[in-house]
């Protein structure tokens, strides 16, 4: 049986089976939580990182768990953002 990662993870197995794969603990909880529905569906509504602000690379970094970020330039938080 799968173990609880936390309140915040919905799909424990799947969790468990991307951290299998080599997914980062962040990645994996993401995916797992995400809509199964809406999975795989391409998004397209967002513009390109390149398009976006610093400012705006940063707060995003922020918000998907992204260290370091205030000592990355421009490329590395796009960088940064598509490994993620």
């Amino acid at each position: 049986m799968a173990k609880n990662h936390g309140s915040g993870v919905k799909d424990d197995e799947q969790y468990e089976a991307l951290r299998r794969e080599g997914a980062s603990k962040e990645k994996a909880a993401r995916i797992a939580n995400s809509d199964r529905s809406q999975s795989g569906e391409k998004g397209g509504k967002s513009s390109k990182y390149d398009d976006w602000s610093k400012q705006d690379l940063q707060e995003k970094a922020k918000e998907v768990g992204i260290d370091g970020r205030s000592q990355m330039d421009k490329g590395e938080l796009i960088d940064a953002l598509r490994d993620h």
